[in-house]
């Protein structure tokens, strides 16, 4: 069945928002209202079904209003908006051109650096770029600038299902090829219901956007801002060096970041006590919370509720949360905060190598299940199998992740069963990495350790090479 409230941008076009003057974006220096971001958005999407064929549509953008434009864009059209890291190399970027068969591309700046005559040659001959874009035309003489877009679009968001693809997130993988984690539509809608009935956005909420929109985080926060009619303030990569001064200057009422934020802001001496006064919701996820941090954070931000949230890519944004409170909930002998306890219709579990479920207190392998999962991999159905198995007759995301629950129902990580790393909240197979070590080297003598730590957190990755060729 399909049904329009399915739509993840129907908000947008409910409550008046569609005509609205409050500021829905702001970003690269300018300031859209709700009128004028749902306006660009049915620009787009008569764009984007013009030329539906897969209904995927390529977001080579981010941190800018062209990347929320095409995300929006796309959701109106009933597409699915497949985010690209622009930090690729051209390879991977012509690698992923290709399995991918896009409809339309959207480019900022930055993506338009990377549209060489290569990459031209293989994206989809409909290119929307941003209007600060400059040059595009020698490499893409058909491209698309936001405002000469013709007028119209469809008058409504398209009609979906729970089941649609709203975005397809990209991981890093084993054997080098990356993981396209396909994630419903329903999945989306579930997280955005049950994080906005526990913590309430209000329209006069301002959110800040701290993440490249490759990092899954960025869907909670634009997507609950623009439910509750807030207004969305997107960081630049230099305003994200000094996020404090962001903070107090835009005041922020609502931010989520990684971890790895907070030691930063710590090594800078920026986060003082009741320095961030105008936080009311804090919340942190994509790696494990050291409790001295949390601690840090939530005296600096003495108005803020603050929450300790789990969940893999694959399991929509987030999907275990634990608030931050004294005496807070320490995983043992980690000094970390626990990851809690499952969202509404969320299941957690601790399984063995037999995927047997394990008694309190005993370390296993930490499973998910629930209306938050991803329908898989694209183009890796095998991948998708083996990670996705129906146990009992239920389905659940076998997440690699180490963990245990407590006599308390709390649930605890307790860091990977396999060599992925994250280097500030980012996925990184080591293998991948070693891989193209082998490769640059000539060398099948290569090592890849996570390292410098912090507060048990990485933060880099370094490479060892045993050869007689220069690296």
């Amino acid at each position: 069945m399909l049904l329009a409230s399915d739509n993840l941008a129907l908000p947008l076009h409910l409550g008046g928002l569609a005509a609205s003057e409050r500021t829905a974006i702001v970003a690269e220096g300018r300031e859209l209202s709700y009128g004028e971001t749902a306006a660009l958005a049915r620009r787009l999407a008569g764009l984007f079904q013009d030329v539906r064929r897969t209904g995927r549509v390529g977001i080579l953008a981010s941190r800018s209003v062209a990347a929320c434009a095409g995300i929006l864009g796309t959701a109106w059209s009933g597409g699915t908006y497949v985010p690209l890291n622009l930090k690729l190399p051209e390879e991977r970027l012509l690698y992923l051109l290709a399995a991918l068969d896009l409809d339309a591309l959207v480019v900022d700046a930055r993506g338009a650096r990377m549209i060489t005559p290569a990459v031209a040659a293989a994206a989809p001959q409909m290119i929307v770029c941003g209007d600060n874009v400059r040059g595009i035309e020698t490499v893409a003489p058909g491209a698309v600038r936001l405002s000469e877009m013709g007028e119209g679009g469809p008058p409504d968001p398209a009609p979906v299902s729970a089941e649609d693809v709203a975005y397809i997130e990209f991981t890093s993988g084993t054997t080098g090829v990356p993981k396209g984690v396909m994630v419903p539509v329903g999945a989306v809608n579930h997280y955005l219901r049950v994080t906005q009935a526990k913590f309430a956005l209000r329209a006069e909420d301002r959110v800040a956007e701290t993440c490249d929109i490759t990092f899954d985080l960025s869907v909670h926060d634009m997507f609950l801002a623009w439910q509750a009619g807030a207004s969305l303030h997107v960081m630049s990569p230099l305003e994200m060096v000094s996020p404090s001064r962001f903070i107090r200057d835009r005041r922020i009422s609502a931010w989520l970041s990684v971890p790895s934020i907070i030691a930063m802001m710590r090594k800078t001496r920026a986060l003082e006590p009741g320095s961030l006064p105008s936080l009311r919701l804090s919340w942190f996820c994509g790696e494990a919370l050291p409790a001295g941090a949390a601690r840090a954070w939530a005296a600096a931000a003495p108005n803020s509720h603050v929450e300790n949230i789990y969940g893999p890519t694959e399991a929509t944004v987030a999907c275990l949360w634990q608030p931050v409170r004294e005496p807070v909930a320490i995983t043992p002998s980690r000094e970390i905060v626990a990851i809690g306890t499952p969202y509404p219709e969320m299941e957690a579990a601790i399984l063995d190598e037999t995927l047997r479920p394990l008694p309190v207190g005993v370390a296993g392998e930490i499973a998910l299940s629930g209306p938050q999962l991803a329908h898989g991999y694209f183009g890796q159905p095998d991948l998708t199998d083996a990670r996705f198995p129906t146990i009992d007759g239920k389905r659940w995301y076998l997440t690699g992740d180490l963990g245990m629950q407590d006599e308390n129902g709390l649930f605890h990580h307790l860091g990977r069963i396999d060599n992925q790393v994250k280097v500030l909240g980012n996925r990184i197979e080591l293998e991948e990495v070693e891989m193209h070590l082998r490769s640059a080297s000539g060398s099948d003598h290569v090592a890849a350790v996570a390292w410098p730590t912090r507060d048990g957190l990485a933060e880099g990755i370094v490479g060892f090479v045993v050869g007689d060729r220069p690296a």
